[in-house]
């Protein structure tokens, strides 16, 4: 046999893993996992209010410097060690066995609410083939002699999405009901994602082939959608006109650093599970380098169809707001219709201002400008459910559209999803959690099942602040505690040079200063001082969220509310259990070998290698 394991097909088989169909597979699913709701909906809106094209130049710094090393990390560490993030970790030191467990806990609590998102998108989608669009116009109210009263006060668009999407509660006190529109799209989803990761990668590497490709198709059919759309110039000149100035604000280089971060889904140890199932005789740095540019290439991709669109939409409200004024300024002056225009609004206004400014005063026209419209920055599902579909209901052929913007968010999310039951998978299954003998499809089957009634409680009326809780706090800090205690544990538990030797033994030639230098110390100090930041800016005021309530007084803004002291505990909650993962096991391994100090079995990590640990499948058959 071959000793070259990039082309002996028995190896799986001696080692009992299974292995990529091919290498195209593989990147198209870390570009899947990578690549996911945030590029289209998080990335376009820090261009906006950072500054426009300013903004790329701390976020390719941020990708140089932290994205592309602890990526090459995790892809080399599951490489190397062909196990998931908990056998990983405790190959390299028992010690570090916390951190698998950590970006495990991290990957259960973060698909409970993403499945979630999806939930929604799936229902939007099933809205979309109604003619017309049910969130273009507000229903009757009971006696159905006027507009729902809810719905005439904001718009048809937002009262679609809180009271008929999520009926959402105005505190997040109150549950309220579950919503059985949503438990439904939530077993859908659930049930999608059992298909498709139902044997593992075996499954997940055949859907993603439909999942990672088609929204590029969507992206591209939407770009050349917009370009043609009246706006779209100016949307896209307000996104990429750089501001310099803006790059003295250190929230700036926070942001950039926390996107490139979290866009690139590290330390969730679904990169270590897909990387697993790679031979080890593979050029890990190259794929790498080409996951995390395709990614940072598809958020500004994304950027420009996204754009185009609501440049289209403040347009089109700018428009909307002068022809108010010009109607009115006609009506009060009794002028010809077609007398004033949009073209020459602004000299009329600066004629009557100068002849007639008590009436002009008296009409209380609204300010029209553009600029301002443009300055309407929201991100999330405020962006996806509420501004983009508001732009939608504007385009001809807004019901194709809409079908199609939602299939793509769809796609964009199950690919995400892949990566995060993978990373929730393989551990399980490597811990043999039940028997060899038992079917992949049974333990797949349990966590979906499982993670279904727990997602549950995101279908009540208050299940929206939940996810915003969620995400706030179980996808954040915890993932920059996972990803320092990963560099920090290869660089100086594990050992850089053994760790070079590995990589250079996987790709057949040595690293360069460039990975050296990033791994011992710019990637930590980065980790460092984000976490740092991103802490001191959540103690600087009560942790908050905004509530949609219709008898607010400033209604239909919504209101600003603090967590009640039990949810801030439960915040705290989320935060910290992934973190302590890591100290806990490292303690519990102290105890245990200060027990066992004599027994001769208890190996260090200092003895493992990576071309030691891989020989044991090549060495029989030779």
């Amino acid at each position: 046999m071959s000793k070259d394991l990039s082309t002996t097909p028995e190896i799986p088989k001696e080692d009992g893993r299974p292995k990529w169909d091919n290498k195209f597979q593989y990147i198209l699913s870390c570009i899947g996992f990578a690549v996911g709701l945030g590029n289209v909906w998080r990335f376009p809106y820090l261009c906006q209010i950072h500054g426009g094209g300013a903004f790329l130049i701390p976020y390719f710094i941020a990708l140089l410097f932290e994205g592309i090393p602890l990526l090459h990390l995790e892809l080399a560490l599951g490489q190397c060690l062909r196990k998931g993030s908990i056998g990983a970790w405790n190959t390299i030191s028992p010690y570090l066995g916390g951190v698998g467990v950590g970006s495990w806990v991290v990957s259960v609590l973060v698909s409970l609410y993403y499945n979630t998102v999806l939930t929604w998108v799936m229902w939007y989608f099933i809205n979309s083939f109604q003619e017309p669009l049910p969130w273009s116009v507000c229903p009757l109210n009971e006696n159905r002699t006027g507009f729902n009263e809810e719905c005439y006060e904001s718009t048809a668009v937002n009262y679609f999405w809180y009271r008929k999407t999520l009926n959402i509660t105005p505190d997040i006190a109150e549950s309220g009901t579950l919503q059985w529109w949503l438990i439904l799209c939530l077993a859908t989803c659930w049930a999608i994602v059992y298909l498709c990761t139902i044997r593992g990668i075996e499954t997940t590497g055949k859907a993603i082939y439909v999942t990672a490709i088609f929204p590029y198709l969507v992206l591209t059919t939407f770009l050349i959608q917009g370009l043609t759309l009246p706006g779209a110039t100016d949307g896209l000149i307000y996104l990429f006109t750089p501001n310099l100035n803006t790059l003295k604000n250190p929230r700036v280089w926070l942001d950039a650093a926390t996107q490139i971060f979290f866009s690139l889904s590290l330390a969730f140890g679904g990169l270590i599970a897909f990387a697993s199932y790679n031979p080890t005789k593979n050029d890990c740095e190259k794929d790498a380098v080409t996951v995390a540019i395709v990614n940072s290439m598809t958020s500004l991709y994304a950027s420009i169809p996204v754009f185009s669109v609501l440049g289209f939409k403040a347009t089109t409200a700018y428009w909307d707001c002068l022809d108010r004024n010009i109607i009115s300024i006609i009506n009060e002056f009794d002028l010809p219709e077609e007398s004033i225009m949009r073209q020459n609004y602004t000299s009329w206004i600066s004629f009557l201002n100068s002849s007639h400014p008590e009436k002009i005063a008296g009409l209380k026209l609204k300010s029209c400008n553009l600029q301002e419209f443009l300055d309407q920055s929201v991100s999330g599902t405020g962006l996806a459910f509420i501004v983009f579909t508001q732009a939608i209901i504007l385009m001809p052929g807004s019901q194709a559209w809409a079908i199609l913007f939602f299939i793509m968010l769809f796609s964009l999310g199950l690919s995400s999803m892949f990566g995060n039951i993978e990373g929730v998978f393989t551990p399980l299954l490597e811990l043999r959690i039940i028997p060899k003998s038992a079917p992949k499809e049974l333990l797949s089957g349990i966590i979906c099942l499982i993670s279904f009634l727990i997602a549950l409680c995101f279908t009540l009326g208050s299940g929206s602040y939940w996810i915003d809780i969620f995400d706030r706090y179980a996808g954040s800090v915890p993932l920059l505690v996972i990803a320092f205690f990963e560099v920090t544990g290869v660089a100086y538990i594990y050992k850089i040079k053994r760790f070079s030797e590995d990589v250079e033994w996987m790709t057949g030639r040595k690293l360069n200063l460039y990975w050296h230098i990033t791994w011992r110390f710019i990637s930590p100090l980065l980790l460092l001082t984000v976490f740092m930041a991103f802490v001191a800016l959540q103690m600087q005021k009560p942790p908050s969220y905004t509530a949609w309530n219709p008898k607010y007084e400033g209604f239909p803004r919504k209101e600003e509310k603090v967590y009640p002291p039990w949810v801030q505990a439960i915040c705290v909650l989320l935060a910290a259990l992934p973190c302590v993962c890591v100290p806990l096991v490292a303690f519990f391994h102290l105890v245990k070998q200060k027990r066992r100090s004599k027994d001769p079995s208890f190996v260090s990590p200092e003895v493992f290698s990576c071309q030691g640990a891989n020989s044991n499948f090549s060495h029989p058959k030779e």
